[in-house]
This record gives structure tokens, sequence and C-alpha cells, in this order.
């Protein structure tokens, strides 16, 4: 039987619209379900401490099978070059000078009273839970330590961690202070803390993965104490060099626990439906922990390459490229508004972010850079780039001038040969900088 010419328009049309698709659309199958998303943050790692990133005598492969099966970014930065602040841009897609959050706070007994993420800011965690997610937090907040800051109050609905900036990972009972907390509720954790947190990520996984979720896995590896247990440091014999052979186990503990959250997403099926975004929250303190930024000058708490420029690693099979390696400058305030992209969740009326969604980006439908001009203020230092040309000044001294596609190490200084521009950067720092508050407290021990 003949069928209407209107049901083989219907098919026509139909299939076109398959085809011209963007590959990052319709994410939210299969059967109509949106994406779950994981955020992984480690803790002060450097820019060259994974394989995937240079490194030659630590092996990283679950961390860098995520470069392998989704994206690397060669110009991935943080907003901050010190932990709390970078993570309160992380939960708000805004730079987190607009509310105040400029600096660390300092150990819990001598924090300022009113450290903490300000409840005037809707975090990613809060958005999506209203949305119908399943939201979980597993390790390091670092962003409150008030009962109106935990993370419960703040999107989360479980919540296994501890509230500060570092813990102890041999005995999580030395820190009484500063205990491991399953709600609110401190609990007598024995195991080496990163594999405690690696199997508590993991059962999130498995009580939510008949439903959309949102997994903040924020461990404190690779920050200092530098401690490890024998498992991870036998896989190490021939480092002698004893700060660079514990922190070697401490990150290959790390890689273990990414490796056991990845794994309970392919044993579930979800690896094409989950967006997994991996980064570190600031450069490695080199001389603290043997961690390395190479080629990068400076380190964690400085605004040259080697504090901000971090690995920053993305992966959603099946959805977005595998293998690729994507040049142009992201930031961490990034992760926000592309979750919220994936999983079909509008921010909030009249809301200003300064991330990006990075989908249409990676996906090759927008071929510009996702950002123009990235910007750092922390205190006395300063620093923003445009294109490839980094304004940096310190203190009362005069501003530098880089040009990072020639000189990633920031050696040669073009300030002197091209005042003009930095005349017009100094310019346009000014006026972003006049958008922001005051910090809300000063830095540790001021």
């Amino acid at each position: 039987m003949k069928q209407p010419l209107s049901v083989y328009a219907a098919v026509l049309f139909a299939f076109l619209g398959m085809i011209a698709s963007p590959s990052w659309a319709a994410q939210a199958e299969p059967a109509g379900r949106r994406p779950n998303i994981v955020v992984i943050v480690a803790d002060d790692l450097g820019y060259a401490d994974l394989g995937c990133q240079g490194c030659k005598d630590i092996p990283t492969p679950h961390i860098d099978s995520i470069a392998q099966h989704g994206i690397r970014f060669t110009n991935g930065y943080v907003s901050c070059p010190v932990c709390s602040p970078t993570r309160a841009g992380l939960m708000t897609g805004r730079y987190q000078q607009r509310f105040g959050h400029e600096f660390n706070p300092g150990p819990v007994q001598k924090a300022a009273d009113n450290f903490g993420l300000p409840l005037t800011e809707k975090t990613l965690p809060q958005l999506l839970k209203a949305a119908g997610y399943a939201t979980g937090m597993v390790g390091k907040w670092h962003l409150g330590y008030r009962p109106e800051y935990h993370p419960q109050k703040r999107g989360f609905d479980e919540f296994f961690g501890f509230l500060s900036g570092s813990h102890p990972y041999l005995d999580a009972r030395k820190q009484s202070n500063n205990p491991i907390v399953r709600g609110t509720q401190p609990v007598d954790e024995k195991e080496y803390l990163t594999d405690a947190f690696a199997r508590e990520a993991v059962a999130f996984i498995g009580r939510h993965q008949k439903e959309p979720f949102f997994l903040y896995f924020a461990p404190n590896a690779v920050h200092a104490p530098l401690q490890a247990v024998a498992k991870y440091r036998d896989r190490f014999p021939n480092l002698k060099d004893e700060k660079r052979h514990t922190y070697a186990a401490m990150l290959s503990a790390l890689d273990d626990a990414v490796g056991q959250v990845l794994g309970r997403l392919r044993a579930a099926g979800l690896e094409e439906n989950t967006l997994v975004f991996f980064i570190s929250d600031n450069g490695g303190p080199t001389p603290v922990t043997s961690s390395r930024n190479d080629p990068l000058r400076g380190t964690k708490g400085t605004v040259w390459e080697g504090g901000i420029r971090v690995p920053f690693l993305l992966q959603w099979k099946g959805k977005l490229p595998a293998g690729k390696v994507y040049d142009y400058p992201v930031i961490a305030l990034d992760i926000l508004p592309t979750s919220l992209a994936a999983a079909g969740v509008k921010p909030p009326p009249g809301t200003q972010l300064d991330g990006v969604d990075l989908l249409p980006y990676l996906s090759g439908r927008n071929s510009a850079r996702p950002h123009e001009t990235l910007y750092w203020r922390f205190g006395v230092q300063r620093a923003m780039r445009k294109g490839d040309l980094k304004l940096v000044w310190l203190d009362d001294r005069p501003p530098q001038l880089y040009d990072l596609a020639t000189d990633i190490g920031e050696q040669k200084d073009l300030a002197a040969s091209r005042p003009e521009v930095v005349k017009s950067l100094q310019d346009e720092y000014a006026r972003w900088n006049a958008q922001l508050m005051k910090p809300l407290w000063g830095p540790p021990g001021k």
C-alpha cells in the first residue's frame, strides 16, 4: 500500500533534524533522563603532575583516561591561586571577588567570624537540587565553618568530609576541632582518608544511579601533610627522595580514587550519560610537597601561571570528542554554566555569571574563544590575560607584560617595549576591578 506523501515528508524531516542536531544536543537521553554531573577537585595538584600533562615518575592512568576519552585543556585556569576562593568561584560561576570571598580564612580557631560563601550567592548544587537532582558532596568543603554555611545548607542532600582547609590522612580522629563528619555528626574514620573518600563517593553513585545526580568529589589529596600508607608507597621503590616518594604515593591513591568513581559509573552503565570534570583548585606548592608546575613560573599562592593554570579535564563519552586537546583559555568558573546547560537548567534571572557554557565550543559549533579576557585579584597581586598577552603586577612594583604564546614561562618582560599595551590593559583591568567588593575578611593572620 502506498503511504501518503505526508508520512514520507515527516520521516524526511525527522531524519534531517537528526543529522542537523549538534553533537551535544539531547544530552538527557536515554529515556529522557538528564545527565549526571561529577565534578572532581584535586587539592594543590601541580600543572605537570599527571601523565597526560607530562609527568614521568608517577603514573596516573585513571585520571589520564579522562583526557583520553574526553578533552584536555592546555590553558585551564582557576580564579585564585589558593583553595577557598577558587572553590567559591567554582560553586557560583562568578568571580568570587564580586561577593568579597578573596582570601583563605586560616584554620578554624583563627578564622574570621563571617568567613563563608555568602548566603546571597546561589550555588551549583542548589540550582541542580531545585531541578530534581540528587546532590552529594565528599571531601573538603572550606567554604564556611558556621552552621548556616554547612554544605547541606548550600544545596547538598548528603555530605561526608570535613569543613576546614586540610586534614591528616592517617588518623582522621586527631583534629577534634575539624572532625570528619557524615552530615553534621562526627564519625570515627579509621581508613586512609583518600580511600575513605573514594568509598563514600562510590557509595553515593550506587545509591542514586537510577536518578540524575550531582556529585562534588573533593578529596584533599595531594595537599599537605605528606602522609601515605604502605600499599601506595610500595609502588615507588625507586624514588629515593622521601618527600617525592610520599607525594607519589598520595597521588597514586588519588588516581585510584578517581578510578573507582569512573569504574562505578561504567559498571552502572552511566558513562555516556555523565559529564565528568577534573581540575585542581590551584597550582602546586612545589617546595612544600615536591609538586611540579613545569614549564610554568610560580607556585600556589602566586598569580604567575604556576599558581593559576592547572590540570583541567572534561569527559562526556559519546557526546563530546574523545582525545581532544583544547588550547583556548577556560576557567573553573565555566563549570557551573556548562553543567546547567547540560542539565537543561537556566540560572536564576538577573544572575551575572562570569563563566560560560563550554559545550558549543567543545562540540565545534562555536570556533571563537570562550573568553577573550580573564582576570585575577588576590590582595596586592593582580593579573589579567587578554588573548595571549598577560599583565602581572605585584605590590607597588611596575607591571610586567608577557606573551604566553611564545613565552609560557613568563621570562621575557615586554612592558618597556609596549607601554601603550600596558596602559590599555591597566585601564581595562580598572574597569573590571571597579565592579568588585572589598574583601569580607583579610588574608590568614592579618
